[in-house]
C-alpha cells in the first residue's frame, strides 16, 4: 500500500523536557533494523527481536516518525501466524534470514495498536480484513488451547507467556513451553489468568469495532463474546473484598501476591469501570503499595513478594514497559491527570539519570538500574554488567507522554491535542493527510489543522477533535488551580 505522510516535531523553552526528547529521539533511531527487506523497529536496550508484548505497541507509537517500520511491527506477527492462528511470541532475524519463535505468547499489546495503524496508513480495506482474520484465528486458537478447566478462563504455562522474567509467583514454572498442551508436574502452572483472558477480550472486542467499521452486523455476537469474557474474569479472578485480581494456579488457588496486572487488564479493556476504579484508588494510587516515590512497581511495594531487584525482575522495580502501557491503560478509563503525573515521575527519574533509557528504576529512588547476567534471557539478549541504555520502551514511554501531555495525538481516527501548562512550547504533526500544530505560552494555546486557527484555549485540557478539527469534546489533563 502507498503511505500517506508522517511527521511530528516538539520545540520547548523547557530545557530538560527538550534534552530528553531529543535524546529518545536520536536514541530510538537506534533500534531500526531491517528484517529481510522489512523496516522494523526492536526493543533495543539489548533486545534485538521484536516481540509481541511491545513491538506491534512500540512501532504504533513511532509511526509518525516511521510509518513503515511501525507497520511491519503489525505485519510481521500476522504473516507468520501459524496455521493454527497462534501467533509468534517473537520474530528474529539472524543473518538475513527472518525466524518466528513459538516458544511462548509473551503477551499481546497488538490489536488496538494494529487498528490505530489502520486509520494512520489511509483506511486500507485489505489490511482492516487481514487483522480481522488474524485476531479470529488467534481467538480460536486461544480457547483450542488455553481453556482447561471450562469456567471461561485462559490458562498461562510459562513465565513468558506473560513476560513476567523471574516473577516469584510463578513459582517453579518453565520460562519456555513450546507445547499446546499444558505442562504437568509444575506447582503452579498451567496458572488461570488476567492476562491470558484478557487477550481474548481484547481480540473480541476490537473484532466487533472492526466490524462495525466495514458495516458487518457481526459486531453485536462479537461485542456479546467480549462481554462474556469480561464476565468470567470478574466471576473468576476478582476479588471484591481486596478490589483487585488475582491469578489461580493449578489446583484453583488464588495467588495472593498482590501485582500490576490489573493495570494491563486495562489495557486491554478487560474491567468494569467499577473494577478499575477500585483498584486505581485503592492500590495504584496508594503511596505503601504502587504509588512509591518513582510509582508502579511490579508488585506492591508493600506485599511479601516484593523484590528490589536491578536485574530483569517482574517482582519488583518498575519497568518502562509498564509506564508504556499504563497511558492507554488509564486514558481508557478517564484517568487523564494520572497519565500526566507518571510522565511528569518518568522525566524526572530520566533526567537525573542523564537521559539514560533503561529497562527498570528503583522505586524509591528512581535511579536507573543495571542490568544482570542473572536473567531467564538467553546470554546473547542480555545486557552485560554495564549500566543500559536506549531500551525502546521506554524512551517510546518519554515521547508518548510527551505527545499526551504537550502534543497531538492519532487516535482511531481522532486527533487529541493536549495542551500542558509550563514553559512556552510548539508541537507539530502530519497525519491523516493533514497538518496539525500547537502554540503556546504554557498558559494558553492556539491549535491549527493545515494554518487555519480551530481556536484558543487555557493549558491544562486536551481537546478531542474529528480529523477535519471539528471540536468534539474536552477533557482535564492536569488539576485545576482551584484544585491545588
Amino acid at each position: 500500500m502507498t503511505l500517506p505522510e508522517t511527521s511530528v516535531s516538539f520545540r520547548t523553552e523547557n530545557d530538560q523536557l527538550q534534552r530528553i526528547y531529543d535524546a529518545a529521539e536520536t536514541k530510538s533511531r537506534l533500534n531500526l533494523r531491517l528484517f529481510g527487506t522489512d523496516p522494523v523497529l526492536v526493543e533495543g536496550g539489548g533486545y534485538e527481536k521484536i516481540w509481541l508484548e511491545t513491538q506491534p505497541m512500540g512501532g504504533e507509537m513511532y509511526a509518525l516518525r516511521n510509518l513503515q517500520a511501525a507497520l511491519n511491527n503489525c505485519l510481521l506477527f500476522m504473516r507468520y501466524q501459524r496455521e493454527d492462528g497462534r501467533l509468534p511470541g517473537s520474530i528474529q532475524c539472524t543473518g538475513g534470514k527472518v525466524e518466528p519463535q513459538f516458544n511462548k505468547y509473551q503477551g499481546f499489546c497488538f490489536p488496538f495498536p494494529a487498528l490505530n495503524l489502520y486509520y494512520l496508513a489511509g483506511k486500507d480495506r485489505d489490511y482492516l480484513e487481514q487483522l480481522k482474520e488474524t485476531l479470529i484465528r488467534f481467538d480460536a486458537c486461544l480457547w483450542k488451547t488455553r481453556h482447561l478447566s471450562g469456567n471461561g478462563l485462559l490458562s498461562s504455562f510459562c513465565v513468558y507467556d506473560t513476560g513476567e522474567d523471574n516473577a516469584l509467583r510463578y513459582g517453579d514454572a518453565p520460562c519456555w513451553w513450546e507445547e499446546d498442551a499444558p505442562p504437568e508436574g509444575y506447582q503452579v502452572v498451567p496458572m488461570a489468568s488476567m492476562d491470558v483472558t484478557s487477550w481474548s477480550f481484547a481480540a473480541r472486542d476490537t473484532l466487533a469495532e472492526i466490524c462495525r467499521i466495514q458495516g458487518d452486523p457481526v459486531q453485536e455476537t462479537w461485542r456479546k463474546k467480549a462481554k462474556a469474557v469480561a464476565a468470567s474474569l470478574e466471576k473468576g479472578l476478582w476479588d471484591e473484598q481486596e478490589g483487585a485480581l488475582f491469578d489461580r494456579d493449578r489446583h484453583g488457588k488464588p495467588i495472593r501476591i498482590l501485582c500490576h496486572n490489573p493495570l494491563r487488564c486495562m489495557y486491554w479493556g478487560s474491567l468494569s469501570p467499577r473494577m478499575a476504579d477500585r483498584f486505581v484508588k485503592e492500590h495504584l494510587l496508594n503511596a505503601s503499595e504502587f504509588w512509591t516515590p518513582f510509582p508502579l512497581p511490579s508488585v506492591a511495594a508493600n506485599d511479601p513478594a516484593f523484590r528490589n531487584a536491578p536485574e530483569n525482575n517482574w517482582s519488583g522495580q518498575p519497568e518502562g514497559l509498564t509506564y508504556q502501557r499504563a497511558i492507554l491503560a488509564l486514558e481508557r478509563y478517564g484517568y487523564h491527570q494520572t497519565v500526566t503525573a507518571l510522565g511528569q515521575k518518568l522525566m524526572d527519574a530520566v533526567g537525573r539519570n542523564h537521559c539514560r533509557f533503561t529497562q527498570q528504576y528503583d522505586p524509591f529512588t528512581g535511579k536507573a538500574s543495571l542490568i544482570s547476567t542473572d536473567t531467564h534471557q538467553p546470554v546473547n539478549e542480555g545486557c552485560g554488567e554495564s549500566v543500559q541504555d536506549a531500551y525502546g520502551p521506554t524512551m517510546l514511554a518519554c515521547l508518548e507522554y510527551t505527545a499526551h501531555h504537550y502534543g497531538i495525538c492519532p487516535y482511531l481516527g481522532q486527533v487529541w491535542f493536549s495542551l500542558g501548562t509550563g514553559a512556552p512550547y510548539e508541537y507539530r504533526a502530519e497525519f491523516y493527510q493533514h497538518r496539525y500544530a500547537i502554540r503556546s505560552s504554557g498558559r494558553a494555546a492556539e491549535i491549527y489543522a493545515d494554518g487555519r486557527l480551530l481556536g484558543r484555549w487555557d493549558c491544562g485540557l486536551r481537546i478531542i477533535t474529528k480529523e477535519t478539527g471539528e471540536v468534539l469534546r474536552t477533557v482535564r489533563i492536569e488539576a485545576a488551580e482551584a484544585d491545588g
